[in-house]
C-alpha cells in the first residue's frame, strides 16, 4: 500500500519538485501596495497643470497625459480637476486590540509568523468596496483585526483553526484583499478576538502532472504569479478576472469567480479538480482526482462560494492547458446596443465565442475613448477620418453606437476560422470590424480603470461597479430598466451629474453577465456613500424584478446578503445553516456573509 502511494505521488510531481513563487504581495504588503485603495503604490491617476495624467510602469498608460479624459470628467461631472487634493495618510493611532492570551501564546509556541502592529491590522480590516475605502479614508473603523498570522502551509492553517476553535477566536481568511462585496470586512459588532489569516505566504506550486494537465497550488498564490510560473513551463490556467493582478486562488474558489477568458478556459468551477479546506471538524477534501465522480453531492461545490464562512481553503488542484500559439485582438462597432446584444446572443447560440467578447454600451464606449492618451497631428487626423467613416459612410449615430472587444486564442488556423465567423455574424447585425489595436487597448484598460475610483474620491465623486447574470430574453430590458431606475433615484436625491453604463461581459447558452458602472458627484451631500448604497439597492431591486441574479461572480458578502434567502429559498437557507453548524459550530468564521447579522450601530452615520 505504501509503495502504491509513493507511485502516485511521484506521478503527480512529474519530475518537478515543489517550487517557490516570488509573490507580488510581501508580508508587509504596504511596502508594495496602497494601504488606502487599489493597486500598486506607484500607480495612480493624478493632476498636473490642470490635466489628468497617469503613472505606473506596470501599465501602458505610464507617463501619459490624458486631455480627453480631463475634458470628459469636466463635461460629465461639471468638475475642473485640480492637484490640491492629497491622498490620506496612515493614522498614528489604531483601535485597541482585544486579546485572547491563551490563543496568542499557543500561536507563538507554534512558531507561526504573527503581528499585532496597527498598520498590519488596519490594512486587513477591509476589502475594496466603496464603503470600505470611504471608511478607511475617514479613519472611521471602530473594529479592526486584533492579530495577523501568516501560515506557510496546510499544516499551519490546521493548527491555527484548531487553536481558534478551542479558544473561541474569530478567524478571517484574507488573500488579495480585492473583495467588492464586503465579504472580508471586519464585523464591526464582534466582541471576540479577531485574527486575520493572511494566506499570501502560501504561494507554492506543490506539483504538476503534465500527462494529466493538472497542477496543485497553495491557495494564497496571486493570479499573475500563478500564470507567470505556468507560462515558464508552456502552460496556462487561463483564468483572468479583472482583479487578476492581486486576487488569489483561494479567493477565486471562495467567491465562485469568473474570468475574462471563461469562454475557452471556463469559470473557476470548470477549472477545479479538487479543493482542500480546513474546518473546525477536520479537512474537507474529495479523495479522488478523477475528471468526474458520481458519489453523492460534490463537496467541491460546498466549498466554492462559501466566502470564508465554513473554513479556509489551503490547496487547489486545477486543470491547465498548453499556452496557445496565437493570440489576436479585435473589435467591432454596432449602430446601437440592442444590435450588439443580438450579435452576442447569436454567437452564444452557435457556441463560437472567442476567448473573450465584451460588449460596451455607448456611455462606456465614450469613457474608454476618453482614456486615450494625447496624439500628434497624424494620430488626430486618423481619428478624424475614422469618425467620419463611421458617421457619414456607415451612417451610425455616434450618440448610440457601441463597441465590442475581442480576444482570440488558439492554433493559427482555428483563430483565422473563428475570426472570419465572428465578423460574418457581426455583419448580419450591422456590425463591422474596428481593428485589433482597439480591441487590445480595451482589454488591457480593464486593469487601469480600477485606479480611477481613488482619484474620483479626491474630487467628490463616489463610484462603484455591480454585476448580475440574466437570461437572454431579458438582457436588453434589464439594462434599459436598471439605467432608468438609477436615473430616477438620482433625481430623487437631486443628483445632477452622474454616470450609469453597462457592458455584457460573459455569454452562456441561456444568458449572460452584465456589468454596471455607476458614479455621481456628491458635492453638498452629507452622507454620499449612504446615498450611493441606497441608489444601488434600488438598482439591485430592479435587477431582481427583471429576472437577474444577485451576483454573477462578485459573490454575496455583506452587501447582498439580505437577498440571499430569496435567491436560494427557505429550504436552501436551512441547508446552508446546517452545513455551517456542522463545520463551524462555534461560528469562529463569523464574517456575516450570506446570512445577515445584526446591524452595527454608528457605522452608517459616519458615511
Amino acid at each position: 500500500m505504501a509503495n502504491n502511494q509513493n507511485s502516485i505521488k511521484n506521478t503527480e510531481l512529474d519530475g518537478r519538485m515543489s517550487r517557490d513563487v516570488e509573490s507580488v504581495i510581501p508580508k508587509k504588503r504596504q511596502d508594495v501596495l496602497k494601504w488606502y485603495g487599489w493597486g500598486y503604490k506607484d500607480s495612480k491617476f493624478y493632476v498636473k497643470d490642470g490635466m489628468i495624467c497617469f503613472q505606473g510602469d506596470q501599465y501602458p498608460l505610464e507617463g501619459c497625459q490624458l486631455p480627453y479624459f480631463t475634458e470628459w470628467v469636466r463635461k460629465k461631472f461639471d468638475i475642473i480637476v485640480n492637484d490640491r487634493n492629497g491622498y490620506p495618510k496612515m493614522p498614528e493611532s489604531f483601535p485597541q486590540p482585544t486579546i485572547n492570551q491563551s490563543f496568542v501564546n499557543a500561536i507563538k509556541d507554534s512558531d507561526i509568523s504573527l503581528s499585532s502592529q496597527g498598520e498590519d491590522r488596519l490594512i486587513r480590516c477591509h476589502g475594496q468596496t466603496l464603503h470600505d475605502i470611504y471608511l478607511l479614508w475617514k479613519n472611521a473603523y471602530q473594529r479592526i483585526p486584533d492579530f495577523v498570522v501568516w501560515p506557510k502551509n496546510h499544516e499551519e492553517v490546521n493548527r491555527i483553526v484548531n487553536l481558534a476553535h478551542e479558544n473561541n477566536v474569530v478567524l478571517i481568511p484574507y488573500g488579495g484583499g480585492t473583495s467588492v462585496s464586503g465579504s472580508i470586512t471586519c464585523p464591526q459588532n464582534e466582541h471576540r478576538m479577531i485574527c486575520v489569516v493572511d494566506t499570501s505566504q502560501m504561494n507554492h506550486m506543490l506539483w504538476l502532472n503534465k500527462e494529466n494537465l493538472t497542477v496543485c497550488f497553495e491557495s494564497g498564490i496571486v493570479g499573475q504569479d500563478l500564470e507567470r510560473e505556468l507560462r515558464k513551463l508552456g502552460l496556462t490556467v487561463g483564468h483572468e478576472p479583472d482583479s487578476y493582478e492581486f486576487s488569489t486562488l483561494g479567493g477565486w474558489v471562495a467567491t465562485r469567480a469568473s474570468g475574462m477568458k471563461k469562454n475557452v478556459y471556463g469559470n473557476i468551477e470548470d477549472l477545479i479538480v479538487k479543493v482542500k479546506m480546513v474546518t473546525t471538524r477536520g479537512t474537507l477534501e474529495r479523495e479522488c482526482s478523477a475528471p468526474r465522480v458520481s458519489s453523492g453531492p460534490d463537496f467541491n461545490h460546498i466549498i466554492m462560494g462559501s466566502e470564508g464562512t465554513l473554513g479556509i481553503v489551503t490547496e487547489v488542484v486545477l486543470k491547465v492547458r498548453p499556452l496557445p500559439p496565437v493570440k489576436r485582438y479585435g473589435s467591432l462597432v454596432f449602430p446601437d446596443f440592442d444590435s450588439g446584444v443580438r450579435f452576442m446572443r447569436e454567437v452564444a447560440r452557435r457556441r463560437c465565442q472567442p476567448a473573450s467578447v465584451r460588449l460596451m454600451d455607448n456611455e462606456q464606449f465614450e469613457f474608454g475613448q476618453a482614456l486615450k492618451p494625447i496624439k500628434g497631428l497624424v494620430g488626430n487626423l486618423v481619428d478624424y477620418f475614422k469618425k467620419a467613416y463611421v458617421s457619414k459612410i456607415k451612417g451610425i449615430d455616434l450618440s448610440k453606437m457601441c463597441a465590442a472587444t475581442l480576444l482570440f486564442e488558439g492554433e493559427r488556423e482555428d483563430v483565422h476560422r473563428q475570426e472570419a465567423l465572428i465578423y460574418e455574424i457581426a455583419k448580419r447585425f450591422n456590425g463591422f470590424p474596428a481593428g485589433g489595436q482597439n480591441g487590445e487597448r480595451g482589454y488591457i484598460l480593464t486593469f487601469v480603470i480600477a485606479y480611477i475610483r481613488d482619484f474620483a474620491l479626491n474630487h467628490e465623486i463616489v463610484a462603484e461597479s455591480f454585476e448580475t447574470s440574466v437570461a437572454w430574453d431579458r438582457c436588453s430590458a434589464l439594462c434599459k430598466n436598471v439605467k432608468q431606475r438609477v436615473r430616477d433615484e438620482c433625481k430623487k436625491y437631486n443628483i445632477d451629474f452622474f454616470l450609469i453604463s453597462c457592458r455584457v461581459t460573459q455569454t452562456y447558452d441561456s444568458g449572460c453577465c452584465i456589468y454596471f458602472y455607476f458614479g455621481f458627484r456628491h458635492t453638498g451631500l452629507e452622507r454620499p456613500v449612504e446615498t450611493y448604497e441606497a441608489i444601488e439597492c434600488g438598482a439591485r431591486e430592479e435587477i431582481l424584478s427583471n429576472g437577474g441574479s444577485i451576483s454573477h461572480h462578485h459573490g454575496v458578502g455583506k452587501l447582498r446578503n439580505k437577498w440571499y434567502k430569496k435567491s436560494v429559498s427557505e429550504t436552501g437557507l436551512r441547508l446552508y445553516e446546517s452545513a455551517k453548524l456542522e463545520l463551524d459550530p462555534k461560528n469562529i468564521f463569523a464574517l456575516g456573509n450570506l446570512i445577515p447579522e445584526e446591524t452595527t450601530d454608528g457605522v452608517t452615520s459616519k458615511l
